[in-house]
């Protein structure tokens, strides 16, 4: 199922989405018309994983870490399925990252591996996006509106063998399987919950395939994740 959250005039619902319908109890609204789409959580931190491909470690010369490696984005890098993506004035360098993510379902920690299905209500996508001139994880990366998150959560799907691409003005720029992972999902989100207590809507994205690369304004942001759907965004000039 999917489960999408979204705007109305009754308030902010999540309800489940079907061809472009949110259906919420007995109410049914049309995304686009008398609905807005919106990330799909409201998380209190986004837990991001890097480094978590081979091909990305040979084309960015790191090292192969021996754990997960993974920094923190706020709350205010969340950014909705469809908005702007505003290019930072203090920056030269903006780049893409198409990032497959687990949505956590209730608060917990020192969650076992065997046990991540129990936690997780499912999974979206998230383009981590990234101010790479600037010095420091915190300083590129956790900036508003750096999180783009969406377009809703999926809840019935296998994390571990899921085809992606990422299109940028219609140029495919990545393409991978999660398969090729270093460290699965159920290990990232196991490896983090013994160091942070996790809440509902909190977002664990597991790294980006290779070929993450810049973009300007104009140009449209596809990622794709098989059995998901695709998140899309445009870059503008900051306004």
């Amino acid at each position: 199922m999917r489960v999408a959250r979204i705007r109305t005039d009754d308030g902010v619902v999540s309800g489940s989405y079907d061809d472009g319908i949110v259906t919420v109890g007995i109410e049914q609204y049309e995304v686009g018309d008398d609905a807005e789409l919106l990330a799909p959580c409201g998380p209190s931190a986004l837990y991001c994983v890097g480094r978590n491909y081979a091909a990305t470690l040979d084309q960015m010369d790191y090292d192969v870490p021996d754990r997960p490696d993974w920094f923190i984005k706020p709350p205010v890098s969340v950014l909705d399925p469809g908005a702007p993506i505003e290019y930072p004035d203090w920056t030269d360098e903006l780049t893409y990252a198409g990032e497959l993510a687990a949505v956590i379902d209730r608060e917990c920690s020192d969650v076992a591996e065997t046990d991540v299905p129990d936690v997780v209500r499912g999974y979206t996508i998230l383009n981590d996006l990234d101010a790479l001139d600037q010095p420091g994880r915190t300083a590129r990366k956790a900036f508003d509106g750096s999180g783009p998150l969406g377009p809703w959560i999926e809840t019935d799907i296998d994390p571990t063998d899921l085809d992606m691409t990422t299109h940028v003005g219609g140029e495919l720029r990545q393409e991978a399987n999660t398969g090729q992972m270093l460290f699965s999902p159920a290990e990232v989100v196991s490896f983090l919950s013994e160091r942070y207590t996790f809440q509902p809507g909190d977002v664990v994205s597991f790294g980006s395939p290779a070929n993450p690369g810049v973009v300007e304004p104009g140009d449209e942001v596809a990622v794709w994740y098989e059995g998901i759907g695709t998140l899309t965004n445009r870059v503008v000039s900051e306004r």
